[in-house]
């Protein structure tokens, strides 16, 4: 339980909701794998190996989930192999960089979560640092209080497992206690890390905030909302083709029609978003309606989707209009 309420200070300390959940399942997880999938084999050769294991590839498995559940990642990588323009000059490749950068701050949420939480445990910790030679600097000054230092340097593998044949229980005792001690310093020093890290990323996107606070908190809650419309939409829309086809094809009849949208206007749409302080969109989509569409003669408007001050990433602070955090 204590594990549960330390993750949960962590969770509450963002603002968005969806961190919160997955600190707490990660930190579920994390319970599951230490007290049912996790054994430490005891072994003077795979004690270290396996205790880093559990420790730092479930923590590394998260993170790449965390980059697959982002849809702006997907938003930058699809179709950056055809399109040449994008994947060359070192201002594109800058400019991704900073969009990793942002999408990176949200897929961390969970593998440190989880290192956080492990590392309080402190049994991968405790598995992994017995399995240190026992001639090397930690081992000696984890035995170094003990009856019978040499003994416990060779018998430190057997500690995790409750066996210490030349080895007093006492002794044992104060070794697995001072591991266990060094794994939690660990972990509040993650966990006081992540919220240093957290409040300073916060405070420089605020500072440099090119909209005041009560248009940010409009823009957030109009890109919530374009989001969900643009789903359901989307799949009405959809549905609508899917049925006049089938119709079509059953009643061998000619099909009704339909206005649907060309590859191109799919491609302004989903491209990034790009703050322009001359011209103020909301969002990709925004700012095709207000500058592509074509009107009742059949002429485009504006070639372009781009404004002519446009930056290549949009601000830090308006990171959620590409949807950067992770959808759940």
């Amino acid at each position: 339980m204590d594990k549960f309420k330390t993750v949960l200070n962590i969770a509450n300390q963002h603002t968005n909701l969806g961190f919160g959940v997955v600190a707490l399942l990660t930190a579920g997880g994390e319970q599951i794998f230490s007290s049912v999938v996790f054994r430490c084999p005891c072994s003077p050769e795979l004690n270290f190996m396996y205790g880093m294991v559990f420790l730092l590839v479930p923590a590394l498995a998260l993170l790449l989930f965390g980059y697959i559940l982002s849809k702006k990642t997907w938003r930058l990588v699809t179709g950056l192999c055809r399109n040449t323009e994008r994947s060359c000059g070192c201002k594109r490749l800058s400019a991704a960089g900073c969009i990793l950068f942002q999408i990176s701050t949200s897929a961390l949420v969970a593998p440190s979560s989880w290192i956080a939480v492990a590392l309080l445990s402190g049994n991968y910790f405790e598995c992994a640092m017995t399995g240190t030679n026992a001639s090397s600097y930690y081992a000696q000054t984890l035995c170094a209080q003990t009856s019978a230092p040499e003994q416990c340097g060779k018998e430190l593998f057997r500690f995790p497992c409750g066996k210490g044949v030349g080895v007093p229980d006492a002794d044992r005792e104060q070794v697995m206690l001072t591991l266990r001690a060094h794994s939690q310093i660990l972990g509040w020093l993650v966990i006081a890390s992540i919220m240093l890290f957290n409040l300073l990323l916060t405070c420089v996107a605020r500072c440099s905030s090119p909209i005041s606070y009560l248009q940010l908190k409009f823009w957030r809650a109009y890109t919530q909302e374009e989001n969900s419309m643009m789903d359901s939409f989307t799949a009405k829309h959809a549905k609508e083709l899917a049925e006049r086809n089938l119709k079509s094809f059953f009643s061998k009849s000619l099909p009704a029609d339909i206005e649907t949208p060309s590859n191109r206007d799919w491609e302004k749409i989903s491209s990034l978003y790009k703050f322009s302080s001359r011209k103020q969109f909301y969002s990709t989509l925004h700012r095709y309606v207000e500058t592509c569409q074509e009107d009742d003669g059949g002429v485009v408007r504006m070639a372009s989707v781009r404004s002519v001050d446009s930056t290549d990433v949009g601000p830090a602070v308006l990171s959620f209009v590409d949807d950067g955090k992770m959808s759940l």
